[in-house]
């Protein structure tokens, strides 16, 4: 019998086993859009949801929980996502294709004509809602950039660009962690399609607007916006004439070799590949240079041709390759100026950072390169108007490029730094410090520094200590008074300006050094970086009549002092004789037996007996010998011219 129930019955018997078997589940029972009449219900439901005026936070999530009625309450689950992504883009196409045949713009399509300036389209309408959803997660975030994607390749080149002003509009929003990772690569893609589409002539505006939102939506860190190759535009061919047309006025071999210039900037790696290749762009190069040279440009030049009108009116990406214009092309600046900015791209391609030998130029080709350098530089400063801000310009662009080649040399590593999280502990566990070599972090790393790198101490470039000429110099600035610095701006003030420069006087200058007792900090200052009504009044040396007054006034105090000792010399000597008679005539004992010599002198027992009186008076004449060795002495040197009586 149970083989001639019918297979619908069987179906329904099966389905009505599911629902005894899941009954205990209090969970509600997903409806999936498994059928266009499913499709169609949330397409009518999000079509009324798009015409509230009120903000999509009132009512967005209640919108999908009406339509997809989810298993959970705030988020959808894959299945879920998918179908819902299905319905909405079937909705942008039924608004799109409304929109064309109404006739109307697309982002503007469903306002009436009295609706406000603040009141979108129907299309915007749903992008705020789906934008709304995948910021607050409730469904997956790539979701608004699928419908964007397929809104632009839906769309005709006059409608993309108020798509893309919508874009550009949310780029904060879009740009957020949360979405930003989800639809990096579909951004990515619909910008890139843009660009293919749009024309690299006509479309330049446009084109600079999606380069520049790429700039900003992704990080500089991201290795899909870097030309890690260095591959280069082949494909940017310039066209010139190759034969002479007839009734030339210009030397058409010039105009070729000019022009075939071009063929190395589109392509500067292969230029050093060959050596033929390079002596013929350094002769081509060579005879350019030489023609701009012989030929200068006046002011009048530059003033005839205003760079900053012709760049407000019209921008072209590639000059006119005529024969015909050659003549007044070579007589504008800017025309000049491109061309030898290119030149000086070129140089500093060859000359990068980071080139294996292989690579890189010989040195040969390093010195040929190095005088063309300086020559287009010459000439970029000699084309007016403002050619040394031009060029300084310039060479500070070219400094910045060289360190994005470092940048991309070394892996392109991040630029953003993450936050660093504090680890939290438990209250009670006190953490140990770190230990360091050195007492600290900073110390130690230096140190640490120091071992890895011996020569630093010998980099002629590090920092190192002054000459007292260049340190001297800002206060000598200020003691010169036509300057005009005030008193309370002087160097003289900082103490530790002071102090480091007298340590480097003591060490360098000591006759500097030693006029601080004198003339305090600014007789310091060495006499040449003075000007010279200051430096008489710190460095006046005394002439030769002040020496020859004090050594005058020296010498007579030094006779006045030789003549005072004499003089108390003689007295003590008559006083101490007067003494030596008295006590030899009355103190002489009656049985003491003094033996003299025939000759009158003493012995030397006869020394020894003498009085106190005698010794008074031998140190007295001791004194009077010295005095007369000084007086001699000082006459011998010149210092007097007065005659030394001993008897005196």
């Amino acid at each position: 019998m149970k083989s001639q129930i019918h297979p619908i019955t069987n179906i329904l018997q099966t389905k009505g086993l599911r629902i005894l078997l899941h009954q205990h589940q209090k969970e509600r029972t997903p409806v999936h859009i498994s059928s266009h009449a499913d499709r169609d219900r949330v397409i009518d439901i999000f079509k009324t949801a798009i015409l509230k005026s009120d903000s999509p936070e009132n009512f967005a999530l209640q919108t999908v929980q009406d339509a997809i009625k989810p298993q959970r309450q705030t988020v959808l689950v894959q299945d879920e996502n998918q179908s819902l992504e299905n319905a909405l883009r079937t909705l942008l196409q039924e608004l799109v294709s409304s929109a064309v045949q109404s006739g109307e713009q697309i982002m503007q399509y469903g306002r009436s004509i009295d609706d406000t300036e603040s009141t979108h389209g129907q299309i915007p309408r749903l992008l705020d809602i789906v934008l709304y959803l995948c910021e607050k997660g409730h469904v997956e975030g790539g979701m608004i950039f699928q419908l964007l994607e397929d809104l632009t390749e839906m769309s005709t080149m006059r409608d993309c660009k108020e798509v893309f002003g919508y874009i550009e509009s949310k780029q904060d929003i879009l740009g957020k962690q949360e979405l930003f990772g989800r639809g990096k690569l579909v951004m990515l893609r619909t910008c890139n399609q843009l660009l293919r589409r749009l024309s690299k002539a006509n479309d330049v505006v446009f084109c600079g607007r999606i380069l520049m939102f790429l700039a900003h939506f992704f990080p500089l860190s991201e290795r899909s916006a870097v030309n890690i190759k260095g591959v280069f535009n082949i494909s940017n061919e310039t066209k010139y004439e190759k034969d002479a047309p007839a009734g030339i006025s210009i030397d058409f071999n010039f105009y070729k070799t000019f022009w075939s210039l071009q063929e190395h900037f589109r392509n500067p790696a292969t230029t050093t590949v060959a050596t033929t290749k390079w002596h013929k762009f350094s002769s081509n190069l060579t005879v350019i240079l030489d023609t701009f040279e012989a030929q200068p440009l006046s002011d009048d030049d530059g003033k005839a041709n205003n760079l900053e009108e012709e760049e407000s009116a019209a921008f072209n990406i590639k000059y006119l390759t005529s024969s015909k214009l050659m003549g007044l092309e070579l007589k504008d600046p800017s025309f000049r100026r491109d061309i030898l900015v290119q030149c000086l791209i070129l140089f500093d391609y060859l000359k990068a950072p980071g080139k294996n030998e292989k690579d890189g130029p010989s040195e040969s080709m390093k010195e040929e390169i190095k005088s063309c350098e300086e020559r287009v530089k010459k000439l970029l400063e000699l084309i007016p108007p403002n050619g040394k801000d031009f060029l300084h310009s310039i060479e500070h662009i070219l400094e910045r490029e060289r360190n994005w080649v470092w940048w991309k040399r070394d892996g392109c590593p991040p630029f953003e730094k993450q936050p660093a999280e504090k680890k939290t502990g438990p209250d009670n566990v006190r953490k140990r410090k770190p230990r360091w070599r050195l007492g600290n972090k900073e110390l130690h790393q230096l140190w640490k520094w120091a071992d890895q790198h011996p020569n630093a101490l010998t980099d002629p470039q590090r920092v190192r200590t002054p000459s007292i000429t260049d340190y001297w110099k800002p206060l000598a600035e200020d003691m010169d008074d036509s300057a005009g610095i005030e008193a309370e701006y002087h160097h003289k003030n900082n103490k530790v300006y002071c102090w480091k420069g007298l340590r480097f006087s003591s060490r360098q200058d000591l006759e500097g050094f030693s006029r601080f007792a004198d003339h305090g900090i600014e007789g310091v200052v060495p006499p040449e970086l003075l000007p010279p009504e200051v430096r008489s009044k710190y460095h006046n040396k005394p002439s030769d009549k002040s020496k020859r007054a004090k050594k005058e006034e020296e010498t007579k105090e030094s006779i006045s002092h030789a003549e005072d000792n004499q003089i108390t010399t003689s007295v003590t000597e008559n006083d101490a004789g007067g003494i030596s008679t008295e006590l030899e005539d009355s103190t002489l004992p009656m049985d003491t037996e003094v033996n003299i010599s025939e000759s009158g002198d003493p012995t030397p027992e006869e020394n020894q007996k003498l009085s106190p009186s005698a010794e008074l008076g031998q140190e007295a004449g001791q004194s009077e010998a010295e005095g007369e060795a000084e007086v001699e002495t000082r006459i011998m040197d010149g210092e007097t011219d007065a005659e030394a009586d001993p008897d005196a």
